[in-house]
């Protein structure tokens, strides 16, 4: 038992070595130019990808937006339960990021999409309606990017086969670019 904690930072380690910098320093500058054209930015994910979309989103509203002439127009989709929960119950899980994105993303905006297996149905068809409109999309996903990974614009992939380094990869991802805002415009 003891090894365990041990073996899980060698393994994390070596997933976070496979985050190409170049595309998270790109993703920074698509933020940039989102904020500064006043464009929306929009996350979505499930499950533990929901939650790392609602604290980047919580980030970039509060710490990167808080006492800055510039702020971030951000939202996690996965943040909107009561009409998460209506279109699941009353039409699919698999619309519930693409409706929402069908009232409020325009062409410009920025849509950014979380999943470790790149192959979720909701957050993909979020990312092809994004596509179709003209927006700038981003993936976070995790092995071989799935579907995903090839249909986002941008696509910053832990390439690791389990499932929690993938995610710790993503918050971290996520945090060198809010982080980025927080630390280098102060």
């Amino acid at each position: 038992m003891t090894d365990f904690p041990a073996h899980y930072k060698t393994e994390i380690l070596k997933a976070i070595e496979t985050i190409d910098l170049e595309k998270v320093s790109q993703a920074i500058e698509w933020f940039k130019e989102a904020r500064a054209q006043g464009r929306h930015i929009f996350v979505c994910g499930n499950g533990g990808s929901a939650s790392t979309a609602s604290h980047f989103a919580c980030d970039m509203v509060k710490g990167a937006s808080y006492n800055r002439n510039h702020r971030f127009r951000i939202m996690a989709l996965t943040d909107q339960l009561p009409t998460l929960t209506a279109y699941a119950n009353d039409v699919s899980y698999d619309c519930v990021f693409v409706e929402q994105l069908r009232n409020f993303a325009q062409p410009g905006d920025l849509v950014m999409a979380l999943s470790g297996s790149g192959n979720s149905p909701n957050v993909i068809r979020a990312i092809e309606y994004a596509n179709s409109i003209d927006c700038r999309t981003i993936a976070l996903t995790g092995r071989d990017g799935g579907k995903l990974g090839p249909m986002a614009q941008l696509n910053i992939q832990v390439a690791a086969p389990h499932m929690g380094r993938i995610e710790d990869g993503h918050m971290i991802a996520c945090h060198m670019i809010g982080y980025y805002f927080m630390d280098s415009e102060k």
